[in-house]
């Protein structure tokens, strides 16, 4: 059930008739200037099995935007990407796809000359998804800074001023998709913050109330997606009170990879124990004992010859450390599971409908970036069919991770077709 809202039983008693409504409109008008915000009544965007668009391909550098070639079209998916193939993906069982936007070129002055169309280039790609009979969630995903942009989450997050101009960016974009069907399409306010991740943090809700102000002070019929702190976690979203966001036209997203140990193997960017963790079959208590004590030995060479020699035995500890917290069925359900009890729990107790919470990303890595090591087809087609068991089973829509990429399961890189394990198996869910 979802909660039961005074604003929303007036703005059903006037529709009626035309001088209702426009008294209606005027309500809300009011209640906005008054710094509230009206909500737009039960979720209107209903989906429940997606896939994430990829958003970057090439990763054009920040001072190549100001160049029409380097930064249109965009999302850069639709260079490659079109509706046939949209519509194929439809036809293998997704009803929608969530698309990553990068908020950067829009906060950055090397785009300066493209703003204004990058936001209509937003809504013709959303368009596309949904001629091909796909709804869509509009996603706003910042990645961190680096050499090639200055702008990301550390920087929005840290500065004042620039998390303003980041409302502002929310405003715009809600207004340009306003007058979308809200059945087809939503929007998601800002992917995975990375805030509140230490003990007695506590920023991330305040901040949450204000993009969410700002989105609905522009857009009254859109689904808006909302997350928690800490990477969009379960934890982060069991730390939000949504009574503080009074509007039931909403989605209640969270991300979850557990295992990590197993999900993210040989991922470079993910600290220094995961990259030398390579060849570890899905689940572990289904390999045989042969098979997996040579993908552990492997693992342990490679720590030895590799490895900071300092680093050696905490490294090859916490391998074993981690191994013991997945290796049979009981203790891999236990993992898997725990982000949706701990989001179940908090729905439950606030009275959210499971069909109002997203799993938003999962994901198995299939080979990292100029990595020789491919993960085996049947075990992440066997990991991804685990966790849609789990967001089914408690009611949640979810949306894998991703069409391209280290982590594809349409493509890998420079467009190659990815093994069709994954995708056969999403074929054949009832």
């Amino acid at each position: 059930m979802r909660r039961p809202m005074l604003r929303h039983s007036i703005s059903i008693a006037f529709r009626s008739s035309s001088i209702k409504a426009r008294f209606a409109r005027v309500l809300a008008l009011a209640l906005l200037a008054a710094g509230l915000v009206l909500p737009a009544g039960a979720a209107t965007f209903e989906a429940r099995r997606g896939l994430n668009l990829d958003i970057w391909v090439t990763w054009p550098e920040e001072r190549l935007w100001h160049e029409e070639d380097a930064i249109l079209p965009f999302p850069e998916w639709r260079r490659s990407l079109d509706e046939a193939g949209l519509a194929r993906l439809k036809a293998g069982g997704f009803d929608f796809m969530r698309m990553p936007v990068d908020p950067s070129p829009f906060l950055s002055p090397a785009a300066a000359a493209f703003h204004d169309r990058l936001y209509e280039e937003v809504l013709e790609a959303a368009r596309t998804v949904n001629r091909a009979g796909l709804k869509v969630i509009v996603d706003l995903h910042l990645f961190p800074a680096g050499t090639n942009r200055s702008i990301g989450m550390s920087e929005v997050m840290d500065d004042p001023a620039l998390f303003d101009r980041y409302l502002e960016v929310v405003r715009r974009l809600a207004a340009t998709l306003k007058r979308e069907d809200p059945a087809m399409l939503a929007l998601e306010l800002m992917n995975e913050p990375v805030i509140d991740c230490e003990p007695g943090e506590n920023a991330w809700p305040e901040r949450l109330r204000r993009l969410h102000a700002a989105a609905r002070s522009q857009a009254t019929r859109l689904t808006l997606v909302l997350s928690g702190g800490c990477w969009g976690s379960a934890e982060g979203l069991a730390a939000l009170d949504p009574a503080a966001i009074p509007d039931d036209n909403v989605l209640w997203s969270f991300h979850s990879y557990a295992p990590f140990l197993l999900t993210h193997q040989g991922a470079t960017w993910t600290g220094d124990f995961i990259p030398y963790i390579t060849g570890l079959p899905f689940p572990l208590h289904a390999a045989g004992k042969a098979e997996l004590d040579a993908a552990l030995k492997a693992i342990r060479d490679r720590i030895r010859a590799e490895a900071p020699l300092l680093r050696q035995p905490g490294l090859l500890a916490y391998l074993d450390e981690q191994v013991a917290t997945v290796d049979t069925e009981e203790k891999l359900e236990a993992v898997m599971d725990e982000p949706f009890r701990i989001v179940e729990d908090w729905a439950r107790r606030h009275g959210i409908d499971p069909g109002d919470v997203l799993l938003g990303e999962f994901g198995m890595i299939r080979q990292e970036w100029q990595d020789d090591h491919v993960m085996s087809p049947r075990s992440r087609a066997a990991y991804y069919r685990t966790m849609i068991a789990h967001a089914e089973r408690h009611g949640f829509a979810w949306s894998m991770w991703s069409y391209g990429g280290a982590f594809g399961v349409v493509e890998e890189f420079e467009g190659r077709k990815a093994e069709p394990d994954v995708l056969e198996m999403v074929r054949g869910l009832r």
